[in-house]
């Protein structure tokens, strides 16, 4: 008898502390969010994920390790002030990016991203190439903080387009349509997106999964996001988010017809 109340006593107190744990989650969220640069930075750096951010009781606060915050703040550092690489040396740089791979790179299911600006050939040839530099220096400047802030990397920049991998498909197609908002006038944004197996290293990443997400990405006009339909059942079900088929394409290098969706923001309804 006495066991069972033991029994029932911790079962109450277990109770109590989660309450108290879920109302601290929730007064927590509602701070970071009541100030939305600093809410800004904390899911930039990874102290933070976005999705707790949402749903602070159901979801894990953040999922990056100490290096992946420290890797975060230097690249965000480095971005806004580039005299900063000097001062630290390339060794530093290369020993925090190293913890992700070793050797000559690790087989991993990634969602790779690949981004241009639809008319920047034209916008070179009409205002030059200093003015097409600063443009590419702007675009990455507000690019890198939306990749960082869902979990991504920037692996290269590749002329007037980035490659990025994703931990997830929810997070790529997030970070992809937000990416759009990042469109230097008077260029748009395009993104192609694909969900797979491939070798990542500490500055590249490679395999089928990158060529398709490459193709995927010519397939795109300004302005739109397209992913394979293995990215989008991936990615389940996402809030202010729609998935509209495409038709089947045969894309340059890939044997087979693949299916394609479009990554749609569409408006959410106020909650109650």
């Amino acid at each position: 008898m006495n066991a069972k109340k033991t029994e029932s006593a911790r079962a109450v107190g277990e109770d109590a502390v989660d309450t108290l744990r879920h109302l601290l989650a929730r007064k927590v969220a509602e701070v970071i969010r009541s100030d939305p640069e600093e809410a800004a930075t904390a899911l930039e750096l990874g102290i933070i994920d976005r999705r707790w951010l949402d749903d602070p009781v159901n979801q894990p606060i953040s999922p990056s390790n100490p290096t992946e915050i420290l890797e975060h703040f230097l690249a965000r550092s480095v971005e806004r002030k580039p005299s900063l690489l000097s001062t630290l040396g390339l060794s530093a740089v290369q020993l925090l990016a190293g913890h992700r791979s070793h050797g000559t790179g690790e087989v991993e299911v990634v969602t790779v991203a690949f981004t241009d600006l639809e008319g920047f050939t034209s916008f070179t040839d009409t205002h030059g190439d200093s003015a097409a530099a600063a443009l590419l220096s702007a675009h990455y400047r507000a690019a890198g903080p939306i990749v960082r802030r869902w979990r991504g990397r920037v692996v290269k920049h590749l002329g007037d387009g980035l490659l990025c991998t994703f931990p997830d498909a929810n997070s790529g197609v997030r970070a992809a349509l937000e990416l759009l908002g990042t469109s230097p006038s008077p260029l748009r944004l395009r993104a192609g997106l694909h969900v797979g197996e491939a070798v990542v290293s500490q500055d590249d990443v490679v395999g089928q999964a990158v060529n398709i997400a490459a193709r995927v990405a010519e397939t795109a006009k300004g302005n739109q996001v397209v992913v394979t339909t293995e990215t989008s059942r991936a990615a389940g079900a996402i809030a202010g988010v729609e998935f509209r088929h495409l038709r089947k394409r045969r894309l340059k290098g890939i044997s087979q017809r693949v299916e394609l969706c479009e990554a749609i923001p569409v408006p959410t309804p106020p909650p109650r």
